[in-house]
């Protein structure tokens, strides 16, 4: 990869320079090429990083020509207190906040970690503002995923070196799970789950896959090459969440004026037209391509919508209200027979 292109996918700077500090005052003696090599970047980047250190953060940091590397010429324990802004403050007490969605799963500790490291470089009086802003803001989940770390470990190092991955899966209602065989291109955390979107090898397709549903994942040394036009966005444009079809609707739906209150205002999809309708009504009109999703997303509203069209996914809604109305009526019978 380019020096150039290998820049934006490289250590941010602070990440940088927190580990050269961390070789310098281990005695490493790093140089600006061994730098450049270790973080993906080029060696005038490296050198802007021990500049910043030395000018604007004042750390005594000198090049020893003999050892042929950078050297503290007096003791230094940690690097100055971060400065951040009031936003960046916010920023981070929702980073923050953000990692409380995965308490109780394997993910909360080396989040916490991760989150408390970052947050040591803050001075005692950043420190105690986020601490006293803590009853401010929160997430409440619901139902968040337990996903196995071990299994998301196995995938992301899969992801990084672009070797084939091989695993058991279980299709949504399946008693048991299949052999797949896939190229993975990324992994996203949508709506709290994550999903795996990988090129299926026998299937000769890209697939979606749920990571609760993934056992006994196993890294080949076969590598592939990623799709220079893959694009998760553009490839899940015309999915209502995740899923993805090769049809073409256009859902226009009516909400009536006590939903009307909750649709207004949000970004239900990125195609999506809200219009305003007499008496506080409102029209949703979205382009999708599939109408797997969006059906039981109409169906949790109940009455309180209408769907204009298309018919098809007016046609899904009346089958499923007609078999739920099936299940309570007859369980509405059980009751009266056994009274």
């Amino acid at each position: 990869m380019p020096k150039v292109q290998a820049e934006v996918y490289c250590r941010p700077p602070w990440q940088r320079m927190m580990r050269i500090h961390e070789l310098v005052q281990k005695g490493r003696y790093p140089n600006c090429t061994y730098l450049a090599e270790e973080f993906e970047v080029s060696t005038r980047t490296a050198k802007r990083d021990v500049d910043f250190m030395k000018c604007r953060l004042n750390l005594p940091i000198e090049y020893d020509v003999r050892r042929n590397g950078y050297y503290y010429t007096m003791p230094v324990e940690h690097l100055p207190a971060i400065s951040i802004t009031e936003a960046e403050m916010f920023a981070l007490l929702v980073a923050q906040k953000a990692i409380t969605q995965y308490r109780g799963t394997p993910f909360h500790q080396p989040l916490e970690a991760a989150f408390r490291k970052l947050t040591g470089q803050l001075d005692r009086r950043l420190r105690f503002t986020l601490g006293s802003l803590d009853d401010v803001l929160s997430f409440r989940p619901f139902a968040p995923e337990d996903t196995d770390l071990k299994v998301f470990g196995t995938i992301t190092r899969a992801l990084k070196e672009r070797r084939e991955l091989r695993f058991l899966y279980r299709n949504f209602g399946a008693p048991k799970g299949r052999r797949r065989r896939v190229h993975p291109y990324h992994l996203a955390c949508i709506n709290e789950l994550w999903y795996l979107f990988a090129f299926d090898v026998n299937r000769q397709d890209l697939r979606t896959f749920v990571l609760t549903r993934l056992t006994q994942p196993e890294i080949t040394r076969e590598r592939f090459v990623k799709p220079r036009d893959f694009d998760l966005d553009k490839h899940l444009r015309g999915s209502f969440n995740v899923y993805t079809g090769r049809g073409d609707y256009d859902v226009v739906l009516e909400f009536d004026a006590w939903a009307a209150e909750s649709i207004r205002g949000r970004r239900w999809h990125a195609s999506q037209e809200l219009t305003e309708m007499p008496e506080g009504q409102m029209r949703l009109r979205m382009r999708l391509t599939s109408l797997k999703e969006v059906d039981r997303w109409v169906l949790s509203w109940g009455a309180h919508v209408t769907v204009v069209q298309p018919k098809a996914l007016a046609m899904r809604l009346r089958e499923m209200a007609l078999v739920v109305r099936r299940r309570y009526t007859r369980a509405g019978s059980i009751r009266l027979n056994r009274s």
